[in-house]
């Protein structure tokens, strides 16, 4: 079976190409739009493939109710009121042209996550190049099927999905004309503990649906993504702010410029680590053959001499004769007088 790839912005992304690294933004422009166009510049210059967006407002996400069904408990936003919370964290839709904007300047790639059909016919007219469907709208597969005719790339978030609800997503993207589908494993709890990663799920997926993985990460630090990466992981989406003291609803669990770097980094040397299985000499090997050990005379020896464990033995340099000949040539006589600190040769030996 042909290894699974897909094209975004004329970037291919798969298992043969170096991992897609996403810069997610989410709500931490706190408000400003000056924010927002400074939070791109940031995560351009870290080295990023692309930045996403959410694009939602807080009237297509919920209703303004007081119910106990519509305030959260616990967590990182313990105490807001469903509508409260996107009211604070949205994107407004009037920013969305001034931020592709500025990221095309940048020539970063960017788009976003629709949460309802006037956000993907916003999308749709600022020509985005791919479109993400969040976690907890892996089950809305009205909206799936919208982005999907489409005809972009869609990368999906499976949080909180089990396997049938996955594949509902993924036949109903497939079968309305997506452009190629990438499956995120994520874990969606912010911020998510590491040891509820779970990073081998996400290897699982790619196998599983035959479709580009990777991870969209809320855990700590780096150390996650650069694990997708070792077992198989072609996209990483993690969450960046300027600064984490700045606030705001996802600052708690996003990295800064200089560590979103590091991870850029890590991830992209990982990738190179992993190469193709070879036994062979590396270009960066072939100098150090000469520090093996060989066999040399560590005794001036004249010829007809016997060769014993006194006169010769086992040394660096490896420029005489291998280590495992040591047995065979004890016991033997010299052809000719070697001198001390001579390589040993069959030649040299009767």
């Amino acid at each position: 079976m042909q290894s699974p790839e897909l094209t975004i912005g004329g970037r291919k992304i798969g298992p043969d190409c170096p991992p897609y690294i996403i810069a997610e933004l989410s709500a931490n422009h706190n408000g400003k739009l000056s924010k927002a166009l400074e939070l791109i510049e940031a995560a351009a210059a870290t080295g990023a493939d692309a930045i996403k967006i959410q694009t939602y407002t807080a009237d297509t996400m919920t209703i303004p109710h007081d119910g106990e069904e519509f305030l959260i408990k616990g967590g990182l936003w313990d105490g807001y009121k469903l509508h409260q919370l996107y009211q604070q964290a949205h994107t407004p839709y009037e920013w969305h042209g001034q931020m592709f904007a500025k990221a095309r300047e940048l020539g970063i790639t960017i788009f976003s996550s629709p949460f309802d059909e006037t956000a993907v016919d916003l999308l749709a007219g600022l020509d985005a190049p791919a479109y993400k469907i969040a976690s907890f709208e892996v089950i809305d597969l009205p909206l799936i099927k919208y982005v999907a005719k489409q005809g972009k790339p869609m990368i999906i978030s499976t949080g909180m999905a089990n396997l049938g609800e996955i594949e509902e997503a993924v036949e109903t993207a497939r079968s309305n004309g997506a452009g190629g589908i990438a499956l995120l494993h994520c874990t969606s709890a912010y911020p998510a503990p590491i040891e509820e990663a779970n990073v081998r799920t996400m290897a699982h997926l790619g196998q599983a649906f035959n479709a580009v993985s990777g991870l969209s990460d809320h855990a700590p630090g780096s150390a996650a993504c650069v694990a997708s990466i070792v077992l198989g992981g072609s996209i990483i989406e993690k969450h960046f702010t300027i600064s984490r003291a700045d606030g705001g609803p996802d600052a708690a669990f996003s990295l800064e410029p200089h560590e979103f770097k590091r991870l850029v980094d890590d991830c992209k040397s990982a990738w190179l680590a992993l190469g193709f299985v070879d036994y062979g000499l590396v270009q960066s090997e072939k100098a150090n053959t000469r520090f093996r050990r060989s066999i040399y005379a560590v005794k001036p020896i004249k010829a007809g001499e016997l060769l014993t464990s006194e006169n010769i033995r086992v040394i660096r340099p490896g420029f005489g004769l291998p280590p495992k000949h040591l047995p065979d040539v004890i016991g033997r006589t010299a052809a000719r007088d070697i001198a001390y600190g001579e390589a040993l040769k069959w030649s040299m030996i009767a």
